[in-house]
């Protein structure tokens, strides 16, 4: 361990706290950009959905760029033959996300639907099978994966309309949550604790 390294877990904190409290400002300034975005894409998801799909595209495409460089300068490591496999379907698949965003979008959309079913479906298990350790607090989390597989059947009986909106309005909503928290962060942090 280093010099100036925190030795404790409250040093940690004490460190976390200090550079926030340096910084507010900027994750103030991130925070309102955030909540911009976030209220944009709420009043246009169709947009978003389809700038979130561009923007997915394209890290597949960089990400499977980069694999097949760093896989054909190492072809003779174990393996070679699947990280190809593996890079030329990521440069495939950006390369389709952004030739076709709308189909792109629906294929999104597909993706999101089986998230939901399964984190619908984990939640719940989790939640029976908690009950007792979570006294009063279980019925959130079953609560939750319900949602989780009522948002899954909103958005699979619209498909494929829903296909057009429901990728933007649920980024648009994270954005909004995550930039107010970050505002609420920012703004606890002005003064040192």
């Amino acid at each position: 361990m280093t010099m100036n390294q925190p030795a404790d877990a409250e040093g940690i904190e004490r460190a976390v706290a200090s550079a926030i409290h340096k910084h507010w400002v900027l994750f103030l300034i991130e925070g309102i950009i955030l909540v911009i975005l976030g209220i944009l894409a709420i009043l246009l998801p169709p947009l978003a959905t389809i700038t979130f799909t561009i923007l997915i595209g394209w890290l597949f495409l960089i990400s499977g760029a980069v694999g097949l460089v760093t896989t054909l300068w190492m072809r003779h490591a174990p393996g070679f033959w699947w990280s190809l496999l593996s890079a030329i379907i990521a440069i495939a698949a950006g390369l389709a996300l952004l030739a076709w965003p709308i189909t792109g979008s629906l294929s999104l959309t597909l993706v999101l639907i089986a998230f939901f079913v399964v984190e619908g479906i984990a939640s719940i298990m989790y939640a029976i099978e908690h009950r007792n350790q979570l006294t009063g607090r279980w019925g959130w989390m079953l609560a939750s994966g319900i949602i989780d597989l009522i948002l899954a059947g909103i958005i699979l009986a619209g498909l494929p309309g829903t296909a057009e909106w429901a990728l933007g309005l649920l980024v648009g909503i994270n954005l909004l949550f995550g930039g107010t928290a970050m505002i609420g962060m920012a703004l606890a942090a002005r003064h040192p604790a």
